[in-house]
């Protein structure tokens, strides 16, 4: 087992950024709210105090305390000094011994079990698929579920995408199920705990199409695992994910989640080394209950058709004008409002969508994208004249923190 650094959350605002920190010096690291803290793993060569003194507890390994955000000559000294001078740590965690690793621990926990995954075309489940493959093979069987909050000719682009890179994928239409169980809901928590709990039942008549499933795999990552239970000592839920925490009790499938501990960039970092096609390396990171929380409301087939389009002719424009590859995420929202417009001499009262464009590294902070003009005239100009419904495009201009990057 690798050498390791833990560190201690207090609360700090900065022990996501310490943790990247630690990880790009290629050191393994994970983090532990300090009160959770019992007994000492073996390979844990020293600790870091996020924002907080442990003195009172004995602790036989190096301890460094950080109690203010790392600066970056300061990420390059303190931090490596400590690492690698003071507690011996090796520049070993790499994508390729990460791979190594995951593979063997996989072989090892799954034996000859067969596992489905539920597949979306985004870099963390592909990348899971892609890891899993690798081993156990044909006992993975992906499962693309259309929830009908994709974007637009999502479902069958992406099917073809996968069974061109061999992969066992199968697609299921689900789409008027999770709109009868949403109809009428418009508080964006329940709305997340309905696709999340729709999705599952969904899997289970599916597990039982396929003999002797036993696992039920998810693209699981450190910042959905931060955001959903707390790791900052008191700090309360940001906001639950639809693929994290336990499964009912009816559902017979375990659950393994092998890129649990990984950061987005580290995702890609995986994805890239695994032989990822760039199709899907490349693609913005897109919400598990997709435009179900880009709808600000209540859902209905026809806000989705709306926001389907006005998003289609968003990402179009980021494609031709070179600016998909210097955005992190971006797509559009649909709001729960109407306004006054113009529209052939007549009086228009129709909806609004919001423009979401967004830079970042790992999700836990984002800045947004500064479009050029002409590039933002053009998309709002196609949004308000090729959607039918929609006379108002506007900007969203909000950072994280302290936005969040999807609206719900």
């Amino acid at each position: 087992m690798d050498k390791m650094i833990l560190i201690l959350d207090f609360g700090s605002p900065y022990t996501q950024r310490i943790a990247r920190s630690v990880r790009e010096l290629n050191v393994y690291c994970e983090i532990l709210p300090y009160n959770e803290i019992t007994e000492m793993a073996e390979n844990v060569q020293g600790v870091i105090f996020s924002g907080g003194d442990f003195s009172e507890h004995a602790i036989q390994v190096p301890v460094l305390t950080v109690s203010s955000e790392i600066q970056d000559c300061e990420q390059e000294n303190r931090l490596k000094n400590f690492v690698f001078d003071v507690c011996g740590c090796e520049a070993s965690w790499t994508p390729d011994s990460f791979i190594e690793a995951s593979v063997r621990q996989l072989r090892e926990q799954l034996g000859n079990d067969k596992v489905i995954l539920g597949i979306s075309g985004g870099v963390d489940s592909s990348v899971t698929a892609y890891l899993l493959h690798r081993a156990i093979g044909k006992n993975l069987t992906g499962i693309f579920v259309n929830h009908g909050l994709l974007r637009k000719n999502e479902f069958e682009s992406v099917l073809a995408n996968y069974k061109e890179t061999g992969l066992n994928v199968v697609g299921v239409d689900a789409s008027s199920l999770f709109y009868e169980k949403l109809k009428g809901v418009a508080d964006p928590e329940q709305k997340r705990k309905i696709i999340g709990a729709t999705f599952i039942d969904v899997f289970d008549a599916e597990a039982h199409k396929i003999q002797d499933v036993k696992w039920l795999a998810q693209g699981t990552i450190y910042p959905d695992v931060i955001e959903s239970i707390s790791v900052r000592g008191a700090s309360a839920t940001i906001k639950s994910h639809h693929n994290v925490g336990g499964l009912p009790d009816y559902m017979k499938l375990k659950v393994v989640e092998p890129l649990r501990m990984l950061f987005k960039d580290e995702v890609r970092a995986i994805g890239k080394a695994l032989g990822l096609p760039s199709f899907l390396l490349e693609r913005h990171p897109f919400p598990g209950p997709g435009l179900g929380v880009r709808i600000l409301g209540d859902i209905t087939a026809e806000k989705v058709s709306i926001l389907q389009e006005a998003d289609a002719i968003f990402i179009e424009h980021l494609h031709s004008s070179g600016w998909y590859g210097k955005t992190w995420q971006a797509g559009a929202i649909l709001l729960p409002v109407k306004t006054v417009g113009v529209m052939n001499d007549e009086r228009t009262y129709e909806n609004c969508i919001a423009l979401r464009a967004v830079s970042s590294v790992d999700a836990m902070t984002a800045e947004w994208v500064h479009l050029p003009y002409d590039l933002l005239e053009k998309i709002s100009n196609d949004i308000i004249y090729k959607v039918k419904g929609v006379n108002r495009v506007v900007l969203d201009i909000s950072s994280k923190p302290p936005a969040t990057i999807e609206w719900e």
